[in-house]
């Protein structure tokens, strides 16, 4: 398999590809002094003369509250040091496409779903769009794409299921279900649209949540998005069809009968008390 030649604004070739079906890797080409900046153990392989590194990196705006949330604030640093030309694959989490993003065919900025910057090369910053305290959390598009991908340089973005690039005209309009959206410039419009009760899309309502999306700019969607994926998983797991394990129904059933039994004791035990 041939390599993808990227040129940059800076005239800098990057040769790079994408290996795989479903659970994609990224296999970057480094000259030397070159280094590619990647999430947290998303390296899979590199080449001998690599070095690698865990580092914070202020510019890309990490800090406290992310970490208190869950959020990890390093990133690695995969750097070439040699005299000769290097690789390095960046592998996807989970089931999921990498997708080559040149920032500066794209205004040098793109709204991203959160987690979906899986690398880059040369001048990318990673920001994000939220605060993540309770005060401060709106209902907006920013609710919902959290990270900020500014620059001029390449980045990767992950996405699962098939990948749809919709190119808006202006005053186009189309319909996305919040969760299969990727990425969209900055140029789109987006309005959230609750379509029932608010409460039934913070429980787990499914397509209640969309966004209507109006050019001029592009749409990146996902047939698939990770956290369906895993939804799904969980339901096939916790809660098993009724034909094919009847017995998880018996226990419920007899848990339910003990605890009113043991409860029943105890309310017997305490009027013959009272009685003494």
């Amino acid at each position: 398999m041939s390599y993808i030649l990227l040129q940059s604004p800076q005239d800098a070739v990057i040769p790079f590809q994408i290996l795989g079906g479903e659970a994609q890797v990224c296999q970057i080409m480094l000259k030397p002094q070159e280094k590619v900046v990647a999430r947290p153990g998303s390296m899979c392989f590199m080449s001998g003369s690599m070095e690698m590194e865990n580092i914070y990196i202020p510019e890309n705006e990490v800090g406290m509250w992310q970490w208190l949330f869950g959020k990890t604030i390093t990133s690695v640093v995969l750097r070439n040091p040699g005299p000769s030309d290097g690789f390095v694959g960046i592998a996807a989490p989970s089931l999921a496409r990498i997708l080559p993003i040149d920032l500066a065919m794209f205004g040098g900025e793109l709204l991203c779903q959160p987690d979906a910057f899986l690398c880059s090369v040369n001048d990318v910053k990673v920001s994000n769009t939220l605060d993540q305290r309770v005060r401060n959390v709106i209902g907006g598009i920013e609710g919902f794409l959290r990270q900020k991908l500014t620059g001029q340089g390449l980045a990767f973005i992950l996405a699962g299921g098939s990948v749809v690039q919709k190119n808006l005209e202006v005053g186009e309009v189309i319909t996305v279900d919040v969760s299969c959206i990727v990425a969209v410039t900055s140029s789109v419009n987006v309005q959230i649209k609750y379509n029932g009760p608010i409460r039934r899309a913070v429980f787990g309502g499914d397509n209640l949540v969309t966004a209507v999306v109006t050019g001029p700019g592009i749409v990146f969607i996902q047939s698939l998005p990770f956290h369906r994926l895993s939804q799904r998983i969980a339901r096939a797991v916790t809660s098993p069809n009724m034909r094919e394990n009847p017995k998880f129904f018996v226990q419920i059933a007899i848990f339910f009968f003990l605890a009113y039994v043991d409860s029943d004791e105890s309310n017997f035990a305490v009027r013959e008390d009272h009685k003494r």
